[in-house]
């Protein structure tokens, strides 16, 4: 084996050492990824809780995948329309759209760490952000004022999100309802009721609580249970349209790089396909000869075997043939029993190939005088050729030329 191909393959062996020594040996991290879409199951995700609220509401929860926009324009929708997402944001004509229907008496829920800035200066309202010097940390603590549904420990937040508030609200027309903070420090309001019209608008700034990290902690999911609890009975709307994970995967390589072991075995041979191109591309390819297809020698052949029948005055042989090509045309062309030749078929035959009558009389005497004469010249065959010749494709329809 050459000095080359050995050193090839040494190297290919090696790298496959190298990379199944880091799959076994590198811990895969943990996607903490804001997806929030309700079929992922990465911690910030929204799996558990989409599963249970539908489980425990049946149909009265529905899911819309299309914008807000487009499904108020389309339908005459009563309840409520559920919204939570890392920011939600609307454009101008889609949000006037959304208020009138709230006018009408309707919910709105949004659950954001931020909002767009036609919504905050339609309802006077502004958000902040912080972190905590201790420790640089953005955990937090939940809980509600109404001492109704507050519970009795803070549910606890304990990852690095985006910790939001309200820095500015209408005290006269909205109501504070939640809160944030850290440590038992002061709170900071987080959750909202704002009137609007005959219905109202629900604001909050943690969209972390419907995760399914936040959801599997403790007892964290009281405290989703209790928000939801501000939601009227009736219809929810589920939103799908607005959110930061995909409902769908564009790339054809999703699967293999999304799976640790496809994506390894990808990148080997990828890599295996450079080695083949940096080794294998200084060889020199000899020429390929050129090789022409066969080609289609049917016709040279009839001519041939006509000019042997020809040759050796076998001409009643040759017309038989003839006739017989003749009728074959007949069952293909216009789908004609030739088994019987009587007066019936002649005239069906005559209609069929828009050839008169008597042409067809003609030509079948003629069919039958050469057939019974057993020892047909040169001439006689060459009148019935053109008997069947002209009734082909003169007088009647052109059939296959």
């Amino acid at each position: 084996m050459h000095r080359t191909y050995k050193f090839a393959i040494a190297l290919f062996v090696l790298v496959v050492i190298v990379l199944t020594w880091l799959e076994t040996s590198v811990k895969e991290e943990i996607n903490w990824n804001p997806s929030y879409t309700h079929f992922d199951e990465i911690p910030l995700g929204s799996k558990i809780f989409y599963e249970s609220w539908k489980r425990t509401s049946g149909d009265s929860l529905e899911m819309l995948k299309i914008p807000p926009y487009e499904f108020l324009n389309s339908e005459e929708a009563k309840g409520t329309y559920f919204f939570f997402n890392k920011g939600v944001g609307f454009d101008d004509d889609e949000l006037d759209h959304l208020l009138n229907w709230v006018a009408e008496g309707n919910t709105v829920f949004i659950s954001a760490h931020d909002y767009s800035q036609n919504l905050k200066d339609t309802l006077k309202i502004e958000t902040g952000s912080e972190i905590d010097v201790d420790g640089f940390t953005e955990a937090q603590d939940l809980n509600f004022y109404n001492p109704r549904i507050k519970l009795k420990h803070d549910a606890l937040f304990d990852k690095q999100v985006t910790k939001s508030f309200f820095t500015e609200i209408d005290t006269l027309n909205h109501q504070a309802l939640g809160f944030t903070r850290k440590d038992k420090l002061l709170p900071k309001v987080n959750f909202i009721r704002a009137d609007f019209g005959e219905g109202a608008i629900f604001l909050h700034t943690a969209p972390q609580v419907f995760s399914n990290y936040f959801m599997l902690k403790e007892d964290n999911y009281k405290y989703t249970a209790n928000l939801l609890a501000y939601i009227p009975a009736g219809k929810v709307y589920w939103d799908a349209y607005y959110k930061s994970g995909k409902s769908f995967y564009s790339s054809s390589l999703y699967i293999l790089l999304n799976n640790r072991s496809l994506k390894w075995a990808y990148y080997a041979v990828l890599f295996c396909i450079v080695l083949f191109i940096v080794f294998e591309g200084k060889r020199k390819q000899r020429a390929i000869p050129v090789i022409d297809p066969p080609k289609n020698r049917s016709y040279e052949y009839t001519g041939i075997i006509s000019s042997l029948y020809l040759e050796q005055n076998r001409f009643q042989e040759l017309g038989d043939k003839k006739i017989a090509l003749f009728l074959e045309f007949i069952r293909r062309e216009y789908r004609l029993e030739t088994s019987k030749i009587d007066a019936e078929f002649k005239q069906d035959l005559a209609a069929k190939s828009s050839n008169s009558l008597e042409a067809t009389n003609d030509l079948f005497k003629k069919i039958e005088s050469f057939q019974k004469n057993k020892n047909s010249t040169k001439q006689e065959f060459l009148e019935l050729s053109t008997y069947i010749n002209h009734y082909k494709f003169t007088d009647g329809k052109s059939g296959t030329t």
